[in-house]
């Protein structure tokens, strides 16, 4: 096993609570950062894991896990544990996984999941659409895709996101969040492939060749996969597309850094809107 057969890594430090007497990761730990990588390789699929499950009929439940030790971690390791789908059978599904420090492979392991009614948890045949998108990210493929276009084309699944960001989590009202711009802009969607609506945002024109980027939401179960720069993006190669010379944006302050990221700059003073912080950012075009 080697780091070049997987696909997808997630990225973990070992802490003081997982070290053992002898100074080193306690054996247990190995499957919990297994498991944690595996939340990880759902968001990677752009799959919030219990609204697409519900969509697809099942759930899904380790049947077996194998693990073979090489070598120990130790505290203050930097691990990188790789995951990876191998082979899908009529209910099951074989992942094999390899936690590596560096290029040293210290765990490897294989994991049976089984497909299976939830209420009965007696096992049911894996969804043509599941076996379909972990084949095409096995095999390299995209696993969303952005749409643009007005309210009426999009508006129901762009209210969907923001309401749930917006209202449900930060506690924005309502009539504040939804505004008479949303009727002129040009929105953007992204979708995963079953459908689901994951990410928001929309593009305004408050002045010639300056637009304006807001109401950037991404569903929490899929944050921190690069969704969301997907996303904005789409949104910036809009606003060029239609001759715009400058983007804007005004972002919650816990944002900045993803938009710095993505080449904006702050030009503005910190303010409050709805109460949450705010700055105000602009990229040349």
């Amino acid at each position: 096993m080697q780091r070049s057969d997987f696909r997808f890594f997630h990225r973990l430090r070992v802490r003081w609570a997982e070290v053992d007497m002898q100074k080193i990761v306690f054996n247990a730990h190995y499957l919990m950062y297994i498991d944690t990588a595996m939340s990880d390789y759902w968001r990677a699929l752009a799959l919030p894991y219990e609204a697409s499950l519900l969509a697809l009929g099942g759930e899904i439940y380790v049947k077996k896990a194998t693990v073979e030790y090489h070598a120990s971690a130790r505290l203050d390791d930097t691990l990188e544990v790789g995951m990876q789908s191998t082979r899908i059978g009529n209910s099951s599904c074989l992942f094999t996984a390899g936690i590596f420090c560096g290029d040293r492979l210290l765990i490897s392991a294989e994991l049976v999941y089984v497909f299976a009614d939830p209420a009965t948890q007696t096992s049911r045949p894996v969804p043509p659409a599941l076996r379909a998108i972990f084949e095409g990210f096995e095999a390299g493929a995209e696993m969303a895709e952005v749409r643009t276009g007005d309210w009426n084309a999009l508006g129901r699944d762009a209210g969907r996101v923001r309401t749930e960001v917006f209202v449900h989590e930060q506690g924005i009202p309502p009539d504040v969040e939804a505004d008479r711009h949303d009727i002129s802009a040009r929105h953007a969607v992204l979708y995963n492939r079953l459908g689901m609506p994951i990410a928001a945002g929309r593009l305004l024109q408050l002045q010639p060749g300056v637009g304006r980027i807001g109401r950037m939401a991404v569903d929490r179960s899929v944050r921190g996969a690069q969704w969301g720069r997907q996303l904005l993006d789409a949104l910036v190669d809009a606003s060029r597309a239609r001759g715009d010379t400058e983007v804007q944006l005004h972002a919650q302050s816990t944002a900045e850094g993803f938009y710095r990221r993505a080449g904006f700059t702050v030009v503005g003073q910190p303010y409050e809107e709805a109460g949450i912080a705010h700055i105000a950012m602009a990229r040349q075009l």
